[in-house]
């Protein structure tokens, strides 16, 4: 029996030639001083609402796809939207997968199933997503971030899953 296991992706090196590809200043990855502090869960999943955070650029029919440019802006997509109602657009990766399944990079379906499952208490009325990508640290700092933390607190997530591409 053959390993088909394909060698790790060095994202570091993809990402820095993918931007020199644009025409992009060479990207300054984002640094944090010390040790974030560890927050505990307070319930267990079984009992916990859970949300996402996906920086895949998806957006649902009707909403207006991200630009790729420094797109701090973020879309609300209520979790029991069709599948077939959502739409992806993205430069940095490689979207043929995404428009075949959106789960690739916006797993809502494997969500509302272990919610109906019960191991999951509940679905988020909405998930955020945004663009991944952005060039402008300062920009997610001081707007994008802030501002999906304050809508995570306003419909009293408990638990958030990030979904970086």
């Amino acid at each position: 029996m053959s390993d088909h296991r394909q060698p790790p992706v060095d994202y570091i090196d993809r990402t820095l030639a993918q931007y020199e590809a644009l025409g992009y200043p060479a990207y300054s990855w984002a640094t944090n001083p010390g040790t974030p502090p560890w927050a505990d869960v307070a319930e267990p999943l079984e009992r916990s609402r859970l949300g996402v955070i996906a920086t895949g650029g998806i957006y649902r029919v009707g909403q207006t796809a991200f630009t790729h440019h420094d797109d701090t802006t973020f879309r609300a997509i209520a979790t029991d939207t069709a599948t077939s109602d959502l739409r992806a657009t993205h430069f940095a990766y490689d979207l043929t997968d995404a428009h075949r399944d959106i789960n690739v990079v916006f797993p809502i379906d494997p969500l509302r199933s272990l919610a109906d499952d019960g191991a999951i208490g509940e679905l988020a009325p909405s998930f955020f997503t945004c663009m991944g990508g952005i060039y402008s640290q300062r920009r997610v700092r001081d707007e994008l971030a802030p501002a999906l933390v304050q809508r995570c607190h306003d419909d009293h997530i408990d638990l958030v899953l990030l979904v970086p591409v």
